[in-house]
């Protein structure tokens, strides 16, 4: 129907479309902020001006710390894009920040994936999907890694209730589910974002080792500044605890809040649940953690959106001859 409608009436539903993406973000980004059942807004508001803690030095290193967060997922976009095509800096910032305003309303970030391949030809679009969804998965390899740590030290440390009944059914689900989904890659019909499993493992043996490691590096680099943003926020709320002892609760807390399914917009909310009974252990009050959480949210979600809506109010479709 797209393809047969006129010229204006296409020009009309495209831009209606980024419109669209942008008015959603902001509304939901709104919502989330008045709406949040765990952190009222003039609660948060109120809880920051009796701290006085933000001192332009302050702001300016946390605002800091997001520039090199975002700036290393954009080289990193870079790096994995030059497989097929290289793209300059401000292309990969342009896509980045598109990508992630497009994909704050969709679950599992999956409009960042869209979004992306619409600034490439239709014969590119499969790769870079593929791109996306490899670049995400390091992300994701890293979290874990940690997190994986994370929870060992600290199931180590403190003495955490177990619901050992829950506990089975929750291995035995796991089992089931490793089961099924050991069947469906036999059969060739599991998919990952639409495409076959073995695809995706074909896809990923056919980039060098080379770009591999760079992304895996710069997925690190990220992990490691914005972990540590959220310890700096701690000492900047007067929270005195020891800079090991947070890593274990925060890469705890991230590989958590990362296996949960979610729309990006609801990210905020359960970092803050998972943070809250996490941090519990360490005797750091809720609130505090609850504002952590949400200025966390903000740094590095909210105003890269900002940005973003820019550029997808920008956006122009690639012209067909690469």
């Amino acid at each position: 129907m797209y393809s047969n409608a006129p010229y204006k009436t296409k020009q009309f539903l495209f831009v209606l479309i980024k419109l669209s993406i942008v008015f959603g973000a902001f509304y939901f980004i709104y919502s989330k902020l008045s709406e949040n059942e765990n952190l009222q807004l003039n609660e948060f508001i109120a809880f920051l001006k009796k701290n006085d803690s933000f001192s332009l030095k302050n702001i300016s290193f946390l605002i800091l710390l997001s520039s090199f967060n975002w700036f290393f997922e954009i080289l990193k976009w870079q790096n994995l894009v030059k497989t097929i095509k290289h793209i300059s800096f401000k292309a990969a910032l342009e896509q980045s920040l598109g990508g992630h305003t497009a994909s704050l309303i969709t679950p599992n970030r999956i409009g960042d994936y869209g979004a992306k391949a619409m600034y490439f030809t239709k014969t590119l679009r499969t790769r870079i999907v593929l791109l996306n969804l490899l670049g995400n998965m390091t992300q994701m390899i890293v979290t874990t890694i940690f997190g994986l740590m994370g929870c060992i030290l600290f199931v180590s440390h403190y003495q955490i209730d177990v619901n050992y009944y829950n506990a089975v059914r929750f291995v035995a689900i796991l089992i089931i589910l490793g089961s099924l989904i050991t069947l469906g890659v036999k059969q060739k019909r599991f998919k990952i974002k639409g495409y076959s499993l073995v695809a995706v493992i074909d896809f990923i043996k056919s980039i060098t080792l080379k770009i591999h490691a760079i992304t895996l590096c710069l997925s690190s680099i990220r992990y490691l500044i914005f972990s540590f943003q959220f310890y700096y926020l701690l000492t900047v709320f007067g929270i005195d605890v020891d800079y090991t002892k947070a890593m274990v609760v925060i890469t705890s807390m991230y590989f958590l809040a990362s296996i949960i399914p979610s729309i990006s917009i609801f990210d905020v909310i359960i970092k803050g649940s998972i943070a809250v009974f996490l941090f519990g252990y360490l005797e750091v009050n809720e609130l505090t953690i609850l504002s952590i959480t949400t200025l966390m949210w903000l740094f590095n979600f909210v105003i890269p959106s900002i940005f973003g809506s820019y550029y997808v109010l920008n956006f122009k479709l690639p012209k067909p001859v690469e």
